[in-house]
């Protein structure tokens, strides 16, 4: 009787691979997943969406790249053929007549009429003497005069001055009457200070000073001196037309150590 045949044993490798993929299915299978984070949702989606514009940027390229290759199989052919033809066409130069402004029509020259001159006609009567013709005069009608005005009306008197005025012109300077000297002060008599000062000051109707400004001074109160003894001057006072005006007048102070 013969022997029956049998069957070949699995490979030890293969088998145990199969046992191991086996085992890890089922314990994918049977192991929890594990929820995601919000910021691993957000990350997910950003790798996905960057895939996709990554996808659509190398399409877009992909056309462009294709569209312009088209283009210069297109175009440069009759590029060619027009730089061929243009460098084939035989250059013309065109010449241009000179055209010259015709001169300015002249003007014409007036010619002056010569004058006609007046020939005088002789009298054919030399003899007879001409008549004499007289011419009568205009007659006038003149208003009736009853008073005849002989003379030159007299003008209307000058306006009396407001205020004191200055000695010029029909102004009669006034004249000083009384002048006691200044007294020196002891610091400046001590000092040997000598000098002029001037004074303007206002001399009224009456020759009186009334108002008296320095013009020039000295020092060590020798000014405030002068002025004290020019308000006791007196004097006559300025006229105009023969009427007396207050004027301004300047008044001079001389100190001297003797």
């Amino acid at each position: 009787m013969a022997d029956k045949k049998k069957p070949a044993a699995p490979k030890a490798g293969a088998t145990a691979k199969a046992s191991a993929a086996k085992g890890a299915a089922a314990a994918a299978k049977k192991a929890p997943s594990t929820p995601r984070t919000a910021s691993e949702e957000r990350l997910a989606t950003f790798m996905s969406e960057e895939a996709e514009d990554n996808q659509t940027l190398r399409r877009a390229m992909a056309v462009a790249v294709a569209f312009h290759i088209a283009l210069l199989a297109i175009t440069f052919p009759s590029m060619t053929s027009s730089t061929t033809k243009e460098a084939e066409k035989p250059k013309v130069y065109v010449v241009q007549q000179v055209r010259f402004k015709p001169p300015p029509p002249k003007e014409e020259q007036k010619i002056p009429k010569p004058k006609a001159k007046k020939v005088p006609i002789p009298d054919p009567t030399p003899d007879e003497p001409e008549p004499i013709r007289i011419e009568e005069p205009e007659e006038f009608d003149l208003p009736d005069i009853d008073d005849l005005v002989i003379g030159i009306p007299d003008a209307p008197p000058e306006p009396e001055p407001d205020g004191p005025i200055y000695v010029t012109g029909d102004v009669k300077k006034p004249e000083k009457l009384t002048s006691p000297p200044p007294q020196y002060t002891e610091i400046a008599r001590k000092a040997r200070i000598q000098g002029v000062v001037i004074l303007q000051s206002i001399i009224d109707e009456q020759g009186n000073v009334t108002e008296v400004s320095i013009l020039k001074g000295l020092p060590m109160g020798l000014a405030e001196a002068a002025m004290g003894a020019v308000r006791q001057w007196k004097f006559k006072p300025a006229t105009l037309n023969g009427k007396p005006v207050a004027v301004y007048f300047n008044l001079t102070v001389n100190f001297q150590l003797q």
